[in-house]
């Protein structure tokens, strides 16, 4: 599996696209914060931050999701994989392991671009602000992670890019979420918190309180392993199609 993550590190870190839609990204934040550096306020820091951040699992993960989960389909490679004697659970534990891996790398730069954005145009962030914003980028990396592992779902059991993005994008943007929570909330409302963006809210809160959240994790990593488990019952129910 060593030699599977590493092969697709060297793929996806020689995609050109990736570095022109990321800085492409980059450079639309900085013309949009420099358009309104006018009204900064001291809070502004940490309030655009929340919201910015809050649609970076759509415009950051979404990218991330199609360059290592969808590409596979679109090359064939997934078949190659499977052709060649790839353990089909270790072809799914892998882009997992990648997403947590690439996310991790972009939910740690976010602050610090964010931050760099803040001080060219005149305001920066105290300790207590930064602490505030890593943990939002952090909320925001594991419900990516999750909502890559549900879709993963639909990639292996399918097998079809464009369903598999639109699934991915649905929940990124919480129509999804949104449209379950509505239901529980009329016959199970405390399930609401068992929702990836119910049990992400809470991580968040305990750790902007000092608050525990190792029972949370566990929730949240539970969480993720069934969507792996899924993942892989599906793929190997579904014929490869050549």
């Amino acid at each position: 599996m060593i030699k599977l993550i590493d092969g697709e590190i060297y793929r996806i870190l020689h995609k050109k696209s990736m570095y022109i839609y990321f800085c492409s990204l980059a450079a639309g934040y900085f013309l949009l914060a420099f358009i309104r550096s006018g009204g900064f306020k001291d809070e502004s820091v940490v309030s655009d931050a929340i919201n910015f951040f809050n649609f970076l699992p759509a415009i950051a993960g979404g990218f991330l999701f199609s360059a290592i989960y969808t590409d596979d389909l679109n090359s064939k490679n997934l078949i190659s994989l499977v052709g060649f004697g790839v353990n089909k659970t270790k072809i799914v534990t892998a882009k997992l392991i990648l997403t947590v891996m690439f996310g991790t790398v972009i939910f740690a730069l976010a602050p610090v671009f964010h931050y760099a954005v803040y001080a060219v145009l005149g305001s920066t962030a105290t300790s207590g602000m930064m602490t505030m914003i890593y943990a939002v980028s952090l909320k925001y990396l594991l419900t990516t992670i999750a909502f890559a592992a549900l879709s993963g779902i639909a990639v292996y059991g399918l097998q079809r890019t464009t369903f598999a993005i639109v699934l991915y994008i649905l929940l990124a943007f919480n129509v999804i979420g949104s449209m379950i929570a509505v239901a529980l909330k009329t016959f199970a409302p405390d399930l609401v918190n068992y929702l990836i963006s119910g049990i992400t809210d809470r991580i968040f809160a305990g750790m902007i309180n000092a608050g525990s959240v190792t029972l949370l994790i566990v929730e949240y990593i539970i969480y993720v392993i069934i969507a792996g488990v899924l993942s892989v019952l599906v793929f190997y129910k579904k014929e490869m199609e050549f």
